[in-house]
């Protein structure tokens, strides 16, 4: 088959790295692709948002299959668009895709179908007084969403009123998300530990993938402003079988049942961002693409072929591949983000990355940031590399170690990681142990 992965990041990378092993891939592009990405595909300079030029590449190159990694051209139809000229494409239509790029949309088809999640209120523009008395009378803290599409940014736990009503400000006033921040969720605080929850979806049946932590705070111990994912960790032995069982049945499949009976059947991958509380699994948030930087973690552990499972969600056979190889993960993974100095605010660009062809055996640098400069890899986004270390191995703490072993052989001016990543599922097996 011909294949097509749409995107830049890490996420790419690890789409291109996983899929150079189906035997049913072909001809291997990506548009328009990373340094990384360019010793496994050929990349292809069209930008994500150039939805034309991408479907005259993919009609052109005879593309059997395209992988729509970024959620930005699933919210601008990509999906239709291809399937519209008879092509495959892996991913949401763009009104199924709407659980990610409206907040507003997904907390108010959870409460339609009684999906466990935060309590909330949506205020827009031209309700912004409202919204500011709202925020006077409100219990704290209380988390402000922008709803639209904010790169893992447009998120602010708020202690205090003082705080609730700059971010408020930031939000509608200053315009700090553009028009993702013109309507704002207020939503309840939810303690616990986060967890993400991956399935892949044909619109009735589905796989679940190796459950995984993010680390969206910049610094260690979960302090500093939320990023789009410092690191990462799959599988999370928080998210146990019995508690897997209860995701499956109070959120994954109404979700399914419910986007089917709003004429918006999701196909592609379904994200669950999960709050784990004291009255169980609650929604977070859904994503409607693979998170970044989870699949890097969560795809090495996948023992099918994943080609294939995305074949059977576009196709809608799922329920017919070969199970359980459908969904067998196997091993752990961690991934570091190595960041660029002033990260997740302005940062430093154009800075030359060395250690990258001397990483310790079973780590991969996933390329999320970088650029090719006559011949020397330098830095070009906020996040730059997905440092991963992979094995057949659940000694989780070994596994870590080696990841950071990887980090410490890399090196660029200004480069920022965390250096806890992990640490969650150390406590949470020493926990189980006790």
């Amino acid at each position: 088959m011909n294949i097509l992965v749409i995107g830049s990041g890490g996420r790419e990378h690890a789409f291109v790295w996983k899929m150079k092993q189906s035997l049913l891939t072909g001809e291997l592009y990506c548009a328009p692709g990373n340094p990384g990405i360019a010793s496994l595909a050929k990349c292809v300079p069209i930008p994500i948002s150039d939805t034309y030029g991408l479907l005259r590449f993919a009609q052109e190159k005879k593309i059997d299959l395209t992988i729509v990694g970024p959620e930005q051209p699933l919210a601008n139809g990509i999906v239709d668009l291809f399937e519209e000229h008879g092509l495959k494409a892996f991913g949401p239509t763009k009104k199924a895709a709407e659980l990610e790029w409206s907040k507003a949309f997904a907390k108010d088809f959870m409460v339609r179908h009684g999906i466990p999640t935060a309590h909330h209120q949506t205020f827009s523009l031209t309700e912004r007084d409202k919204a500011v008395a709202a925020l006077e009378t409100s219990i704290y803290p209380l988390v402000l969403k922008a709803d639209g599409l904010a790169a893992g940014k447009g998120v602010v736990i708020c202690n205090d009123l003082q705080v609730a009503l700059a971010a408020l400000h930031d939000m509608m006033d200053e315009r700090a998300f553009g028009a993702a921040s013109e309507t704002v969720v207020f939503e309840e605080f939810m303690a616990g530990e986060e967890a993400s929850i991956f399935a892949v979806c044909d619109g009735t049946h589905y796989v679940i993938l190796a459950p995984a932590q993010d680390h969206k705070r910049v610094y260690d111990n979960d302090e500093g402003k939320n990023t789009g994912g410092m690191g990462a960790y799959a599988p999370a032995p928080i998210v146990t079988p019995e508690l897997l069982a209860i995701v499956k049945r109070t959120i994954i499949e109404p979700t399914l049942r419910g986007m089917a009976t709003e004429g918006r059947p999701y196909k592609g991958c379904l994200y669950v961002g999960l709050m784990l509380t004291a009255d169980g699994p609650k929604v977070v948030e859904f994503n409607s693409r693979f998170g970044d930087p989870e699949t890097q973690v969560v795809l090495p552990l996948y023992q099918g072929d994943i080609v294939q499972l995305m074949l059977a969600a576009c196709e809608g056979t799922i329920s017919s591949m070969d199970s359980p190889a459908s969904g067998i993960s196997i091993g752990s993974a961690v991934c570091v983000v190595l960041a660029s100095a002033g990260y997740p605010d302005k940062y430093l660009k154009d800075k030359e990355i060395h250690g990258l062809q001397d990483l310790p055996e079973g780590v991969i640098a996933f390329h999320a940031g970088t650029l090719n400069v006559d011949g020397r890899i330098v830095t070009a986004g906020g996040r730059v590399l997905g440092v991963t270390a992979i094995s057949a191995s659940t000694d989780i703490e070994k596994i870590i170690r080696v990841a950071y072993d990887g980090v410490a052989r890399i090196s660029f001016e200004g480069m920022q990681y965390r250096r806890d990543i992990g640490r969650k599922a150390l406590l949470s097996y020493t926990q189980s142990v006790v």
